[in-house]
């Protein structure tokens, strides 16, 4: 396989690491798009959110408190973002399941 979070999440290519665990790892994104962008990705390959069962759905539950309480110690008190995106038309440039959490300025009204 060829996916460049399953060789971040192996350590084949370096990462700035922020948490991890059994199930996910969250790591600055190398191309921010706000003061702060962080990714959420589980261990486990799949390509999205439509590939969801129930075991997949608790670990990202687990991805979205992890990023809330991130988002509390970086102080963003006054609000973030977080997003996934699935498929071409949802600008998904990663066929790997991942949240993106974005904050640390106003956020357009656009994604991003």
């Amino acid at each position: 396989m060829d996916c460049i979070f399953c060789k971040i999440i192996k350590g084949e290519i370096p990462s700035t690491k922020l948490y991890e665990d059994d199930e996910f790892i969250v790591i600055k994104d190398v191309n921010p798009q706000a003061p702060v962008h962080l990714l959420a990705i589980p261990k486990e390959h799949f390509a999205s959110v439509a590939e969801l069962d129930d075991e997949r759905a608790v670990v990202v539950g687990k991805m979205i408190k992890k990023l809330a309480e991130i988002a509390k110690e970086k102080g963003l008190d006054d609000g973030f973002r977080i997003i996934t995106n699935k498929g071409k038309h949802g600008c998904q440039s990663v066929a790997h399941l991942h949240l993106h959490l974005l904050g640390g300025r106003q956020l357009d009204e656009k994604m991003g």
